[in-house]
């Protein structure tokens, strides 16, 4: 009977070590793959390394793509960029060569012809697409943003104040500066004569006063600002309450949404000045084409790295208002949305005035205009080429990132193929061995201990 127990003993013993030999080679084979985890039992610390180097390179391809869209995206957006900043050099040139008294009518309408071409030809890189997204429409990516009108509207008149006269007229009352442009819009007084009315707190002044006046209250004093109280003829009523705004009468495109409004009455104005007498006010307006913006004003991101979103630098898109700016029908005083159209808008301004050959208002407001409006979308370029560079910076950063994260990952989880090949071969002759041993000394059959 003992000798059947130990028999049973050493069989079980047997059977068990040579299943371990069993098992370590088949693992040794499974490793042929050139990994050497498998599942978490094969390597605890090992596995959970594997698992957090893992997550790290998903989230650093997930960067990458976006890093590549993002620059592709913002190189699309440069080059048209690029060739609007270049146009409106041109529209500059041609602004400042239209001012000038000597052209003939055939001059100025030669001219005007040719802005038309240049301003439809920004409109059409507005509508620049990446794919089949517009990219310069905001989130509103699947809508063709830009469009210019065929017909000509009444849009009112501003009065676009030069560096010295925003100087004197943007102090605490002076002129709307929320925009991109210092303004006022222009008013025909009852008498004859030209206004321009604030629109922040209603205060009128004489054409003379803000075309000639004011220089020679900065020339006993460098440093002064508009005073209302002496150099206004006088103040709407509804304006400096809020009661009355710029989007009561105009569209944010500019364009009159009452005809031959007059302003007067308990709401309005009775001008009771000595010098002027009682006089009624209407908006002064042009006319002329408009281009209207469909596309919206939001941002959008390409998350390039971990951490909160920075929307300042995250941004890959330049919206219709980062291109065009706004002016004092669109502005935050005025009431109205955002156009996203503003300068396109002044500037068509400006075609109409030089078809008109108004070489006056070219030389001061023609000329402030198409400066500003240059301006507006070099700076729009610029902030753009810094994103841009942020982000291939930050694709060379994750490209390196990404050689150590599968350095780590090949560390962690790739077999010594080398290493492997000797322990299987001698996982392979320790099996062998035992096999042909256990053959040799475990009993047959029940018989042989009998």
């Amino acid at each position: 009977m003992s000798l059947r127990v130990s028999s049973t003993q050493n069989v079980y013993n047997y059977q068990k070590q040579l299943n371990a030999a069993d098992e370590r080679q088949s693992k040794l084979m499974e490793q042929g793959d050139g990994n050497k985890i498998h599942r978490p039992s094969d390597d605890s610390v090992g596995y959970a390394k594997y698992l957090r180097y893992d997550i790290s390179d998903s989230e650093n391809n997930q960067y990458q793509s976006n890093v590549s869209t993002a620059v592709s995206w913002m190189k699309n957006t440069d080059a048209a960029m690029v060739s609007m900043t270049d146009i409106m050099q041109t529209f500059k040139e041609k602004t400042v060569a239209a001012a000038n008294d000597t052209n003939t009518t055939n001059d100025m309408q030669a001219t005007a012809k040719e802005m038309l071409a240049e301003i439809q030809e920004l409109v059409s890189l507005g509508n620049t697409q990446q794919g089949d997204r517009y990219v310069f429409s905001g989130q509103s990516d699947t809508t063709q943003p830009f469009a210019i009108s065929t017909e000509k509207i009444q849009r009112g008149l501003a009065k676009t104040l030069d560096d010295k006269q925003a100087a004197y007229f943007g102090g605490k009352r002076g002129a709307d500066s929320s925009g991109s442009l210092h303004q006022m819009l222009t008013l025909n007084g009852s008498d004859g004569n030209t206004y321009y009315l604030n629109t922040t707190n209603g205060y009128i002044y004489t054409q003379d006063f803000v075309e000639n006046g004011y220089k020679d209250k900065t020339a006993e004093n460098a440093n002064a600002i508009v005073d209302p109280a002496i150099d206004a003829v006088g103040q709407l009523e509804g304006w400096s309450d809020g009661r009355h705004k710029v989007s009561d009468y105009f569209k944010n495109t500019g364009e009159l949404i009452q005809q031959n409004t007059v302003l007067k009455g308990a709401e309005a104005v009775n001008m009771t000045q000595p010098d002027i007498g009682t006089v009624e006010f209407s908006f002064a307006t042009v006319s002329q084409q408009v281009v209207t913006y469909t596309g919206d004003q939001k941002y959008i991101s390409m998350v390039k790295q971990n951490g909160p979103t920075d929307p300042s630098a995250d941004t890959v898109n330049v919206t219709g208002q980062d291109l065009f700016g706004s002016d004092i029908f669109d502005d935050a005083n005025s009431g109205n949305t955002y156009s996203g159209t503003a300068m396109l808008n002044e500037m068509l301004t400006v075609h109409a005035k030089t078809d008109t050959g108004d070489t006056k208002w070219l030389t001061t407001d023609g000329q402030t205009i198409s400066d500003q409006a240059h301006a507006v979308t070099v700076t729009a370029e610029t902030k753009l080429g810094s994103r841009q560079n942020l982000y291939n910076s930050v694709k060379e950063m994750l490209g390196n990132q990404n050689t150590q994260i599968t350095q780590d990952i090949t560390d962690v989880s790739s077999a010594d193929v080398a290493k492997l090949a000797v322990q299987l071969m001698e996982a392979q002759a320790v099996y062998n061995m035992s096999l042909s041993l256990g053959a040799r000394i475990l009993p047959t059959s029940l018989a042989d201990y009998l």
